[in-house]
């Protein structure tokens, strides 16, 4: 199958607590390696409706199966988990079982041995369907999390709009997705919402720049070699410069949340504000709980991040994460157990429904029943290969540092040239 392939491709990159009570498996129910009772604390990233619904569930149909181990759930809203989960491996207070993203970020918390090894816990099952996403959590060749969802990124657009400004294909350059700017504006439409007040949403923008213009060696070399040296970073940030000159973007989108109720860039899409936004696959799930009926969007389309005019990436070449979720390291072994429950089909299919995403488990995926997300799943598979977003891969201080440079230049406080400085002061070679 192509999605084994293309993820194999970029093993290394792929893949997207103030306040919370003691964590720590065993502050909360003992060790459970004796038999006895334990109670697992599990943090998650989804605070309302289905995917909120999905943790009680699933939590409890593992009790059900296992009376002895029961469950403390945290929801996290997205953009707090890197920051409070930072908190929780400083102070060593972890959760049992916690979200992980892959790349820098994980490696970061395995180095400080805060994250147990799942070698030689994954089930023979779960190893079977997950196929190549489980490379997505491999660190010095040791996998640290079980893989729960694939989330590529790209366009979501609202086809009854696109009808309305009489555009009648989905661009496929840079040059379309202008003319089809100026169509949406001239019709009284916003192009395209933007939720740059959480940073990462705008810099989204450069990573796609920077994936057209780069190469594949040179996007693949960023997570042994963060080099910035090579012009396609500096050109990526100029592509983005130009297309910010032609005033895409909403109005106000500087201070919009990307995901936070009807007035965020996610909900300026549910609600037929904006015609546009560039998101990871979570997005149809996201758009669906901001409709005003609270049901997916009948007419949200998706289309690839266009094609650079010259640039040295492969037109075909996706970015995205997968979803996982790992062990702290001194969590009961139940927890390892509990990972395998997820990864099994029944799991997967549940978890695809309520998040309206893509599921690891290949043998799941037949499940996904929203059309957004056919084209995802279809460029995806076909892909020349899919990286993980930069700041995942770049880790925690030079990804913040990188999405905050492009909010900069986006609100006229930097240029292109600073994007890469900054990149390149972050990582200790500035």
């Amino acid at each position: 199958m192509r999605l084994r392939r293309s993820l194999a491709v970029t093993t290394a990159m792929v893949l997207g607590a103030g306040g919370l009570a003691a964590c720590s498996g065993g502050d909360d129910g003992g060790s459970g390696e004796d038999g006895g009772p334990v109670t697992l604390t599990v943090w998650h990233n989804s605070t309302t409706g289905p995917g909120k619904a999905y943790w009680e569930e699933a939590t409890a149909a593992y009790t059900e199966e296992n009376p002895d181990v029961t469950f403390k759930i945290q929801s996290i809203q997205n953009e707090d988990m890197d920051g409070k989960l930072q908190t929780a491996v400083n102070s060593g207070d972890m959760p049992d079982v916690f979200m992980a993203r892959g790349g820098q970020k994980l490696a970061d918390i395995v180095a400080a041995g805060k994250v147990k090894d799942l070698t030689g816990s994954i089930s023979d099952d779960a190893e079977s369907s997950m196929g190549a996403a489980l490379s997505a959590f491999v660190v010095d060749g040791k996998n640290y999390a079980m893989p729960l969802a694939v989330l590529p990124g790209g366009m979501f657009y609202s086809q009854d709009l696109f009808d309305e400004a009489g555009i009648a294909e989905t661009p496929t350059s840079i040059t379309e997705l202008e003319a089809a700017d100026g169509k949406l504006k001239d019709a009284g439409i916003e192009p395209i919402a933007l939720g740059a007040k959480a940073a990462w949403p705008a810099a989204h923008w450069y990573y796609f720049f920077a994936l057209r213009e780069c190469s594949q060696e040179t996007i693949e070399n960023l997570s042994s070699n963060p080099d910035f040296s090579d012009e396609c970073w500096l050109r990526a940030g100029q592509d983005l410069e130009d297309f910010a000159a032609t005033e895409p973007f909403h109005k106000g989108f500087l201070t919009t949340d990307p995901q936070e109720g009807a007035g965020s860039s996610a909900g300026l899409i549910a609600n037929h504000k904006a015609a546009m936004e560039l998101m990871g696959g979570w997005n149809v799930g996201v758009i669906a709980s901001l409709t005003p009926d609270e049901k997916p969007l009948a007419d949200l389309g998706w289309f690839p991040f266009p094609e650079v005019e010259g640039g040295e990436g492969d037109p075909t070449a996706m970015m995205g994460g997968v979803d996982g979720f790992a062990c702290s390291e001194d969590s009961p072994s139940a927890c390892e157990d509990f990972l395998n429950f997820l990864a099994t089909n029944d799991q997967q299919e549940k978890y695809a429904e309520a998040y309206q995403t893509i599921p690891a488990n290949q043998d799941a995926q037949g499940a996904v029943a929203d059309p957004a997300l056919e084209p995802i799943m279809e460029a995806y598979n076909n892909a020349a290969y899919v990286s993980t977003w930069l700041d995942t891969v770049l880790g925690q201080n030079v990804g913040n540092a990188l999405n905050t440079a492009v909010v900069e230049m986006l609100a006229g406080k930097g240029d292109a040239a600073g994007i890469v400085a900054t990149m390149e002061s972050a990582a200790g070679r500035g």
